[in-house]
């Protein structure tokens, strides 16, 4: 889950990181006030996750209270590479002397932590790592180790930040690592930490990306999902348990197993080729349990897309087998029905492995409407393309 720069210095601000003070506005007049109780100049940000919001437009100095209002009127319901602005963050201006950049991030292809850091920050690190690679420290950080006082001077020092802020520096590389790992963060970036000329080193933005798996672990990141940008769909389906994310086609794919849905999309959008381009609209993994409850939230999830035309299930049994599959989607057909919700798309069945010859047959012997049953993946990926392509 990738955070808002305010909830980010927030995170920073509660493991002792030194920040700028603001809050978030959703109006101008939200935004007048907050000015006013700050006093003197102040940045209005606009808060969309994603980058290049100066260059957009979506940040901008107020030199007093009313002017953070037109500006915050200004940025407000703005669009920034495709995120319109719903916030805004009013914060302190801060004189800088000097910018930095840093990070903390999970390296997923060395299998470790890795800190990056370099005493030219402001800039996209991307720009960075392409025009000056040697003005970007890398430093592996072993995870049982850690980050102590020492290890936050040494990745200072590597970054080439100035002598006279190492101490500062170090301080606070040693808190920002208590925030990757208190809570359980995969990023953690500061671009950019600055010195104000008065010699004081501050986050003066911030950008955290937490680790859903950890979610149960803390309660309170439920508060940082920003519901309003959720898909409505993918929201439900999370209530209910299901492993959903919506795409952009137009056949519902159920499956046990994150590796076979996967292989379902692929072929399901080959497929597709044939019938003017049909996709599959979302992915579904069910898992190891193809109960009658699980069988009809994914159904009623899935159905409630009005884009999907046609439904391809498939099911290889494994542990959970075939035949428990069939009597899970007879039963998600009833429970369905009785809660007055028609089943008025296809759905094309592919049952294989275990039980898969006595799962055929209680499909088979129900006759539910609208669904046929095929032996292979291929067929049945092309079938479900098909009816979706009518």
């Amino acid at each position: 889950m990738d955070l808002f720069e305010y909830q980010a210095k927030d995170l920073f601000a509660a493991h002792g990181v030194a920040v700028t003070p603001g809050r978030v506005a959703t109006t101008a007049d939200e935004a007048r006030e907050i000015a006013t109780e700050i006093g003197g100049a102040v940045v209005v940000k606009a808060q969309v996750k994603t980058g290049g919001r100066g260059k957009a437009g979506g940040v901008k100095l107020a030199d007093d209270a009313g002017d953070a209002a037109t500006k915050a009127g200004a940025i407000l319901g703005m669009d920034i590479k495709g995120h319109t602005v719903h916030r805004v963050l009013v914060t302190q201006a801060s004189d800088i002397a000097e910018e930095y950049y840093f990070s903390f991030l999970l390296d997923r292809s060395n299998r470790t932590f890795l800190a990056m850091a370099s005493r030219e920050g402001g800039m996209e690190i991307e720009q960075i790592a392409v025009e000056k690679p040697e003005a970007l420290a890398k430093i592996p950080i072993d995870a049982i180790i850690g980050v102590d006082a020492a290890k936050a001077r040494e990745i200072a020092v590597a970054a080439g930040y100035p002598a006279e802020v190492l101490d500062q520096a170090a301080d606070i590389i040693v808190k920002l690592w208590d925030v990757f790992v208190g809570e359980d963060a995969t990023l953690v970036e500061v671009n950019p930490l600055v010195k104000t000329p008065e010699g004081k080193v501050i986050a003066l933005d911030g950008k955290v990306t937490l680790d859903d798996n950890a979610g149960f672990r803390h309660a309170d990141h439920a508060e940082l999902v920003d519901r309003a940008a959720a898909d409505p769909l993918e929201a439900r389906a999370k209530e209910a348990g299901l492993n959903y994310v919506k795409l952009e086609g137009e056949v519902g794919i159920i499956g046990n197993g994150a590796g076979l849905v996967m292989s379902t999309l692929d072929v399901v959008a080959y497929a597709g080729e044939s019938f003017g381009g049909v996709r599959p609209a979302n992915f579904l993994d069910i898992g190891g349990g193809a109960s009658a409850d699980v069988m009809a939230a994914g159904l009623g999830v899935i159905l409630s897309d009005p884009s999907v035309r046609s439904v391809f299930v498939n099911v290889f049994g494994g542990i959970t087998a075939c035949d428990a599959v069939a009597n899970g989607i007879v039963a998600a057909f009833a429970k369905l029905h009785d809660a007055g919700k028609q089943i008025s798309v296809p759905l094309v069945v592919r049952l294989d492995g275990n039980r898969a010859a006595e799962g055929r047959a209680i499909l088979s012997e129900a006759a539910l409407p609208g669904v046929e049953q095929n032996d292979t993946m291929d067929g049945a990926a092309q079938r479900a393309a098909e009816l979706a392509g009518r």
